[in-house]
């Protein structure tokens, strides 16, 4: 959103939006638009949703517009290259990682999980390679101790909009100049799915803080309990040492969870079938018994 936002607010010219279809949405299951596709139907400008871009209607509708270069930011899918050849100046993309590191699907994610200091966004231009493409330009940025994935991502997003607009401006006046990425310091950051997000609490704390805050909003971390799945929010380490793995805490102001190091103390969880709540209020209605093990 915030770089499609700052390409309309600029002297280039967006023939279209290229967006995912319309998905089904809320209880009453409605169609509904993605945001991007919702932004530039107010700004007038017309919206490519294909089901693939592999499909010869989208090659010729993308022909038929003729760009002079094309801007992807999370598009989530591989073009091949008869839709790569199109725009004479190609395809920039917008990826949240200092590349080459954190090639893939989640690089913010993969970032926070490692325990990584520094992050930060690259512009590249897309070839058929997974994010293999030379590099137009880099901004970097300090990951917090408290970040989550959103968090950071919310701000990647601005600054990385920036960066974008400034490659697309570099192209234009031919001051900017793509460079190939270095060999060296090359990692992957495959989809995050709902397993991946499951908390081992035999791990040590700072992995599970990193694991939470890495997942946190999207799919949500979550353990099983004797009251169900509870998806939990982020997390801070706590000193002490006499829980076992997996071993709840419940006390009047705070609810602490055994790892293989130190404990960490809860923030807000959500029950199944129930709203998010701190933990302390959560723990009070349901009263854990004393020695009660999330697995």
């Amino acid at each position: 959103m915030p770089s499609l936002a700052a390409l309309l607010a600029s002297e280039h010219e967006v023939a279209a939006v290229i967006t995912r279809p319309p998905a089904r949405r809320g209880r009453g299951r409605a169609l509904t638009d993605s945001p991007v596709a919702e932004l530039a139907g107010k700004a007038g400008i017309a919206v490519l949703t294909p089901a693939s871009a592999k499909t010869e209607e989208f090659r010729a509708q993308l022909a038929d517009l003729a760009p002079d270069v094309a801007a992807v930011v999370a598009y989530g899918a591989l073009l091949p290259p008869p839709i790569l050849a199109i725009p004479p100046h190609g395809w920039v993309n917008l990826h949240f990682s200092l590349l080459p590191a954190w090639r893939g699907a989640s690089p913010v994610q993969a970032a926070i999980r490692a325990g990584d200091d520094i992050t930060g966004a690259s512009t590249f231009r897309l070839e058929a390679g997974m994010d293999t493409g030379p590099v137009f330009g880099v901004i970097t940025e300090t990951i917090r101790p408290a970040d989550t994935a959103g968090d950071l991502l919310d701000r990647l997003s601005v600054g990385g909009a920036q960066l974008l607009l400034a490659t697309l401006n570099g192209i234009a006046d031919g001051t900017v100049q793509a460079r190939p990425q270095p060999m060296e310091g090359v990692s992957y950051a495959g989809k995050v799915t709902v397993a991946d997000a499951r908390l081992d609490w035999s791990a040590p704390a700072t992995g599970i803080d990193r694991l939470i805050r890495s997942v946190t909003p999207e799919p949500g971390a979550w353990t099983d309990s004797p009251w169900g799945r509870m998806v939990l929010g982020p997390v801070t380490v706590d000193d002490r040492t006499d829980l076992k793995p997996g071993e709840l805490a419940a006390g009047k102001s705070e609810v602490l969870v055994g790892t293989a190091t130190t404990a960490v103390r809860l923030g807000r969880l959500t029950p199944t079938g129930r709203r998010p709540m701190p933990a302390a209020d959560w723990a009070r209605g349901i009263r854990p018994a004393a020695g009660t093990v999330l697995s």
